[in-house]
Protein backbone atom coordinates (compact mmCIF):
# COMPACT_ATOMS: atom_id res chain seq x y z
CA UNK A 1 0.00 0.00 0.00
CA UNK A 2 1.62 3.45 -0.84
CA UNK A 3 1.55 6.45 1.40
CA UNK A 4 0.33 9.95 -0.17
CA UNK A 5 1.95 12.74 1.52
CA UNK A 6 -0.24 16.17 1.23
CA UNK A 7 0.69 19.43 0.87
CA UNK A 8 -1.11 21.98 3.55
CA UNK A 9 -3.09 24.22 1.14
CA UNK A 10 -1.93 27.67 2.61
CA UNK A 11 1.94 27.89 2.89
CA UNK A 12 4.05 30.26 4.03
CA UNK A 13 7.36 32.38 2.66
CA UNK A 14 10.59 32.63 4.77
CA UNK A 15 11.17 36.81 4.64
CA UNK A 16 14.38 38.28 5.71
CA UNK A 17 14.28 42.31 6.87
CA UNK A 18 16.69 44.55 8.01
CA UNK A 19 15.89 46.91 10.74
CA UNK A 20 17.85 49.00 12.58
CA UNK A 21 19.51 48.21 16.21
CA UNK A 22 17.05 50.90 17.73
CA UNK A 23 13.78 48.94 16.13
CA UNK A 24 14.95 45.69 16.95
CA UNK A 25 15.31 46.85 20.77
CA UNK A 26 11.79 48.08 20.93
CA UNK A 27 10.06 45.43 19.57
CA UNK A 28 12.25 42.80 22.04
CA UNK A 29 11.15 45.40 24.98
CA UNK A 30 7.29 45.18 24.10
CA UNK A 31 7.83 40.62 23.66
CA UNK A 32 9.79 41.17 27.23
CA UNK A 33 6.88 43.14 28.49
CA UNK A 34 4.37 40.15 27.02
CA UNK A 35 2.75 42.59 24.04
CA UNK A 36 4.14 39.81 21.53
CA UNK A 37 4.85 36.45 21.99
CA UNK A 38 8.11 37.05 20.04
CA UNK A 39 9.63 38.94 16.87
CA UNK A 40 7.55 37.36 14.33
CA UNK A 41 4.20 37.94 16.56
CA UNK A 42 4.89 41.35 16.36
CA UNK A 43 5.94 41.58 12.67
CA UNK A 44 3.09 39.87 11.53
CA UNK A 45 0.47 42.18 13.82
CA UNK A 46 2.21 45.00 12.08
CA UNK A 47 1.86 43.72 8.63
CA UNK A 48 -1.75 42.68 9.13
CA UNK A 49 -2.52 46.41 10.65
CA UNK A 50 -0.88 48.14 7.38
CA UNK A 51 -3.34 45.49 5.12
CA UNK A 52 -6.39 47.04 7.58
CA UNK A 53 -5.14 50.55 6.95
CA UNK A 54 -5.02 49.93 3.16
CA UNK A 55 -7.76 47.53 2.88
CA UNK A 56 -9.87 49.79 0.41
CA UNK A 57 -6.95 50.17 -2.00
CA UNK A 58 -5.98 46.64 -1.60
CA UNK A 59 -9.82 45.60 -2.78
CA UNK A 60 -9.83 48.02 -5.46
CA UNK A 61 -6.03 47.39 -7.14
CA UNK A 62 -7.24 43.24 -7.26
CA UNK A 63 -10.57 44.61 -8.46
CA UNK A 64 -8.93 46.61 -11.58
CA UNK A 65 -6.06 44.22 -12.02
CA UNK A 66 -8.45 41.34 -12.38
CA UNK A 67 -6.46 39.29 -9.92
CA UNK A 68 -7.38 35.69 -8.52
CA UNK A 69 -7.22 35.79 -4.94
CA UNK A 70 -6.16 32.73 -2.91
CA UNK A 71 -4.31 29.62 -4.39
CA UNK A 72 -4.59 28.51 -7.98
CA UNK A 73 -3.82 25.20 -9.10
CA UNK A 74 -3.20 23.99 -12.51
CA UNK A 75 -2.95 20.41 -13.50
CA UNK A 76 -1.66 18.21 -16.11
CA UNK A 77 -5.39 17.64 -17.10
CA UNK A 78 -6.39 20.98 -16.70
CA UNK A 79 -3.38 22.64 -19.28
CA UNK A 80 -4.40 19.55 -21.53
CA UNK A 81 -8.21 20.74 -21.11
CA UNK A 82 -7.03 24.42 -22.53
CA UNK A 83 -4.77 23.15 -25.27
CA UNK A 84 -7.71 21.00 -26.70
CA UNK A 85 -10.22 24.21 -26.29
CA UNK A 86 -7.59 26.09 -28.41
CA UNK A 87 -7.13 28.38 -25.12
CA UNK A 88 -4.50 29.97 -24.32
CA UNK A 89 -4.35 31.24 -20.35
CA UNK A 90 -3.14 34.55 -18.42
CA UNK A 91 -2.61 33.75 -14.88
CA UNK A 92 -3.18 36.75 -12.57
CA UNK A 93 -2.69 35.66 -9.00
CA UNK A 94 -1.85 37.84 -5.95
CA UNK A 95 -1.87 34.51 -3.50
CA UNK A 96 0.02 31.01 -4.40
CA UNK A 97 0.12 29.37 -7.59
CA UNK A 98 0.65 26.21 -8.30
CA UNK A 99 1.47 24.28 -12.27
CA UNK A 100 1.70 20.75 -11.28
CA UNK A 101 5.19 18.56 -11.47
CA UNK A 102 4.13 16.53 -14.05
CA UNK A 103 2.90 19.35 -16.70
CA UNK A 104 5.79 19.31 -19.53
CA UNK A 105 7.39 22.05 -20.69
CA UNK A 106 6.25 21.53 -24.05
CA UNK A 107 2.17 21.78 -22.76
CA UNK A 108 2.82 25.09 -20.54
CA UNK A 109 4.35 26.60 -23.30
CA UNK A 110 1.62 25.98 -25.72
CA UNK A 111 -1.31 26.66 -23.29
CA UNK A 112 -0.06 29.29 -21.22
CA UNK A 113 0.38 33.45 -22.66
CA UNK A 114 1.85 35.32 -19.83
CA UNK A 115 2.08 34.37 -15.32
CA UNK A 116 1.73 37.77 -13.48
CA UNK A 117 1.41 36.46 -9.83
CA UNK A 118 2.08 38.82 -6.94
CA UNK A 119 3.20 36.19 -4.25
CA UNK A 120 4.81 33.13 -5.00
CA UNK A 121 4.89 30.91 -8.28
CA UNK A 122 5.93 26.92 -7.68
CA UNK A 123 6.18 25.41 -10.81
CA UNK A 124 9.61 22.68 -12.06
CA UNK A 125 12.68 24.11 -12.75
CA UNK A 126 12.15 23.29 -16.67
CA UNK A 127 8.96 24.81 -16.89
CA UNK A 128 10.46 27.93 -15.58
CA UNK A 129 12.96 28.07 -17.78
CA UNK A 130 10.59 27.34 -20.80
CA UNK A 131 8.27 30.24 -19.57
CA UNK A 132 10.96 32.40 -18.48
CA UNK A 133 10.00 35.42 -21.02
CA UNK A 134 6.48 34.91 -19.97
CA UNK A 135 6.88 35.24 -16.02
CA UNK A 136 6.53 39.00 -15.31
Amino acid sequence: MSQTRTRPLVESEKMTINLGVVDLGQIDLLVQEGFYSNRTDFIRTAIRNQFTVHAEALRQTVARRTLVLGLQDYSRRDLEAAREAGQRLRIHALGLVRIAPDVSPELAEETIESIVVLGVLQVSAAVKRALAGRIH
